[in-house]
Parts: structure tokens; sequence; C-alpha cells
């Protein structure tokens, strides 16, 4: 199995106990995602020292204040490391009011473009207040107008009502441990949805612990309890949907 979306640097314990609990649960390979100029680096310097760890760098969109040509200019030239296999996180999140909605949009076009000249995909983070779509319309429109070139992963999808609309962009949906809690049965159902070449499992660690951990910080050797029910509701085995979301995952990747 793989974690497609971690925060390393971020969980409760060391990284060398993160990654030594994720290889006990079976896991070959962790993204772990930047998400402003430190954190990039952090993530590079952990993809470095260890061989089953590749970096994902870019600016979150709660701390996209500030971002301008030359926060743009240092996403570009980390991306020229080999352990960098994709941009972001990025994205429109209308649901924190951390950064205003205009250097939102700024940042997330810069980083589009970025990904596109790289060839590289892009990992999306999408939110909005309860009941409401304007992050998820926009951001879909934004992604469209790169073109049908740039590979997109829908990290945390938590938008079932556009699933479908996903599938049809051969877009990416990646999902992490809030699909295991009962209330989200939409979710669950979105996850039936999703084509078997474009499904992904992650756990955005330490955030949306899977539901019988919920007391515990999350880490990537969780990522297994997701996958078990996502397997289960798709009506395969978890063995089939491990190969799946490996596959997948190395497609995308390239790692």
């Amino acid at each position: 199995m793989v974690d497609t979306h971690s925060h390393v640097t971020r969980c409760q314990e060391s990284p060398e106990e993160v990654l030594r609990q994720a290889g006990e649960a079976g896991l070959t390979r962790i993204l772990t995602v930047g998400l402003d100029e430190a954190g990039n680096r952090e993530q590079i310097a952990l993809a470095e020292a260890n061989e089953e760890v590749y970096a994902a760098i870019g600016r979150h969109p709660n701390d996209a204040d500030g971002f301008d040509g030359a926060a743009a200019g240092d996403i570009t030239a980390l991306a020229s490391h080999d352990k960098v296999v994709a941009i972001g996180e990025t994205g429109l999140d209308f649901y924190r009011d951390t950064a205003d909605a205009d250097n939102q949009r700024v940042a997330f076009a810069a980083q589009i473009e970025i990904a596109s000249n790289l060839g590289l995909p892009i990992v999306i983070h999408v939110r909005d207040p309860q009941g409401e779509e304007a992050a998820v319309k926009e951001a879909f429109a934004m992604l469209d107008e790169a073109g049908e070139d740039l590979e997109v992963i829908l990290h945390c999808f938590s938008a079932p009502a556009w699933v479908e609309r996903a599938a049809e962009r051969r877009w990416y949906c990646s999902f992490a441990g809030n699909v295991t809690y009962p209330a989200n049965k939409d979710l669950r159902f979105a996850a039936t949805k999703v084509p078997e070449d474009r499904i992904l499992a992650e756990t955005d660690a330490p955030y949306l612990t899977p539901q019988s951990r919920r007391r515990h910080r999350n880490q990537p050797a969780f990522v297994v309890e997701t996958a078990e029910l996502l397997a289960d509701v798709r009506g395969v085995t978890y063995e089939e949907f491990d190969q799946t979301v490996t596959a997948n995952a190395q497609r995308v990747f390239g790692w």
C-alpha cells in the first residue's frame, strides 16, 4: 500500500518513528506534502534521506497571502529535485478565512502554470462552507483552462456531487480518513463511482484520522484502514485494491 498524501514532518511522532511504523504496516511509498517555502524544503530533505519517501511542493491556499513572483520562482527551482514528483497542495479554500480569496487565486493560478510547464501533476485542496460549491466550481474552471494534459489529483476528495465531473476529466480522486466516518455516506457512495485507474488513498496525516483511531493523531500507517473500507465499498479484496492504488500512484507520480 502507499500513502499518496501526508505531512510527515507535522506528525506527532518523529519522522523516523512514523516511517518505521509505515514500513511495518506494509507501505512502500509515501508522498509528503509541503505547504510553504520552509515546509517544502523539509519534505525534500526527508525524501532525500529515505528511499520510500517522495515530495510534493507548493503553497497551501490558507497561506496564500504574500504569494508573489519570488514564491513562484522558489517552487519552480525546488521542483527540479529528482524526489519532487508533484506541485501542491494548492487550490481554493473558502471555508477558512486565513487568506484573502484573491490571493488564493493568484497562488493557485501560478502553481497551475508551474505544473503545466514542468509536466508535473498538481495536488488540489478545495474546501467550501457546508452546502456551498463556490470554491470547487471555480477550481474546476481554473483547472479546465490549463488543458487536458495537466494531471490533477483531487486530494482528500470531499465533493461527492462532483465525482462524475472529475471522472469525465480523467482526474484522480484521493480519499482520506474522513471517508470512514459514519456520517459520510455520500462520500463512500462517491468512492464507488471513481474509475479504477483514477482512485487513490491517503491519510492527510496528521489530520483526518480514520474512524477507529479518532483519539489519535493520524500517521501514514493508518492509510490501511481507509484502504480497507474503500476496497469493501468498491466490492474488491484489499489485495486487489492495494494493487490498483499502487499502480495508479506509480503512474501519476512516476516513482
